[in-house]
């Protein structure tokens, strides 16, 4: 995880096939795959997700993907409870991701 950048308009668009796609790295495609995991109930991490994870990642920067992705999960999951919605912060993005069904 060396240099910070955004996410790509390709990537948004490839996100529901971001285990084929040329768009991600493979370190991205881990990240998608914890977060993916982390989002189910019961939460079960499947030893050799996490053994991919521990080949890319030491142990401070998966405590803080794992911290990032629950607190993101934390946050929809509370907004969903309150109704909370969009209110424009993205109003001019030329492409809007919509969930996988």
């Amino acid at each position: 995880m060396g240099k910070e950048q955004g996410i790509t308009e390709e990537q948004l668009r490839e996100l529901p096939r971001y285990r084929e796609s040329a768009a991600f790295s493979e370190e991205e495609r881990l990240v998608i795959e914890l977060s993916v995991e982390m989002t189910r109930a019961p939460v079960e991490l499947p030893p050799e997700l996490l053994d991919r994870l521990r080949s890319h990642f030491d142990e401070t920067q998966l405590v803080e993907l794992a911290a990032a992705i629950a607190w993101e999960n934390h946050r929809a999951r509370f907004n969903r409870v309150f109704g909370v919605r969009a209110v424009g912060f993205s109003e001019k993005a030329t492409f809007c991701a919509l969930p996988e069904r």
